[in-house]
């Protein structure tokens, strides 16, 4: 399993910098990319953030301190250059941000819009390696109802253009403007899968399969399913969660039989739209009965349905662990939401994002 980050650049006063091809130089003098996957830091949409990925791990532990040096390294290069990183799935100020430089951006750009214009968000992605595409799609459709579970533990965005939004992630509202974003329907198998992928190239609306946005999908670099769904998150040890738990969604499904009758789409978008706005401070739909139920007996659902994988990975104890931490401290949307109970202004809020990105919480040992 892997993880890639995405995260903002900010001035040490707290306010957004487009100074990405400037930290993307330095990575790219620093160390000479290999052929080895992750570690690398590498260019997002918008100049105003990068984005990390570890090397693949089997270790919870391990994966752990690779997001960790992860984001210390970019940090560091941030700071080389006058800016810092920020783990906030949205910047709490408006901000006007700046495409990158790059062709293939300023095509999305040109046919998307506003869509396009607006879209600083910053996304958590897991990848986990399958034996091929078929095991892939069996996995992409089992986890589908358990997706919003996962958005609502990361939520980590509940700010827009200089507003209160309402919701814990709004950074999910703003991501499924884009055609391809948000949860599918059952696949059925490989074939299927690739059917449905050439049916989107060919109407001609997305510019490649890179433009699949699917909440998970089969990554187009890595023989992985790639979990995209959740927030980017304050904590490292949470993004080592949302890691342990997909895994685990993974491992269940390769033992599960298939759901003879799997959830329509229209129902996990309601899901994903309760987890989106209410994050984990009131209720989610469950995905066992498709009833609101309190978001702590939803979570405690998800952990019971991945139980004996978490055993076999050896991650139930800090599972268990990290989510009696999320818990007690809340999510990153509700740590915002508290600084600014507090009295903390956005940039305030930013600066003590760039602490949390950087503060150590122990998830193992």
């Amino acid at each position: 399993m892997g993880v890639e980050e995405e995260y903002l650049l900010v001035t040490p006063e707290g306010e957004p910098a487009a100074q990405s091809p400037a930290v993307l130089g330095l990575a790219a003098r620093e160390v000479p990319r290999t052929a080895e996957p992750g570690g690398d830091v590498e260019k997002e949409f918008k100049s105003e953030q990068v984005e990390t990925s570890t090397k693949p791990c089997t270790d919870l532990g391990e994966l752990l301190t690779e997001i960790r040096r992860g984001r210390e390294r970019v940090d560091d290069l941030a700071q080389a250059v006058g800016v810092r990183i920020a783990a906030l799935g949205t910047a709490p100020q408006a901000v006007d941000p700046t495409v990158i430089p790059d062709k293939r951006a300023g095509q999305i750009r040109a046919r998307f819009g506003l869509t396009a214009h607006e879209q600083l968000t910053c996304g958590c992605h897991v990848h986990v390696s399958v034996a091929d595409d078929e095991e892939g799609v069996r996995i992409l459709d089992h986890l589908r109802p358990w997706t919003s579970v996962l958005l609502a533990l990361s939520a980590n965005s509940p700010a827009w253009q200089g507003v209160a939004s309402g919701y814990a992630s709004y950074r999910s509202q703003v991501w499924g403007r884009w055609p391809t974003a948000g949860p599918t329907a059952p696949f059925g198998d490989a074939a299927g899968y690739r059917a449905l992928v050439e049916s989107l190239l060919a109407s001609g609306t997305i510019l490649d399969d890179g433009m699949l946005y699917f909440d998970a999908r089969l990554s187009q670099r890595y023989p992985t399913v790639e979990v995209r769904v959740a927030d980017v998150c304050l904590d490292a040890a949470d993004a080592a969660l949302q890691a342990a738990l997909v895994r685990a969604l993974a491992d269940t499904a390769v033992r599960r039989p298939v759901d003879p009758a799997p959830p329509r789409v229209e129902v996990l978008r309601t899901a994903a739209w309760r987890a989106a706005r209410s994050g984990l401070s009131g209720k989610l739909v469950s995905p066992l009965s498709w009833r609101p139920a309190p978001a702590a007996d939803v979570v405690d659902e998800l952990v019971d349905h991945v139980r004996d994988a978490l055993v076999d990975n050896g991650d139930l104890e800090a599972v268990e662990r990290q989510l009696t931490e999320v818990r007690r401290r809340g999510n990153g949307a509700i740590e915002q939401m508290a600084w600014r109970a507090r009295g903390d202004d956005d940039a305030a809020v930013v600066r003590r994002a760039t602490q949390r990105t950087l503060g150590a919480h122990a998830l193992v040992g």
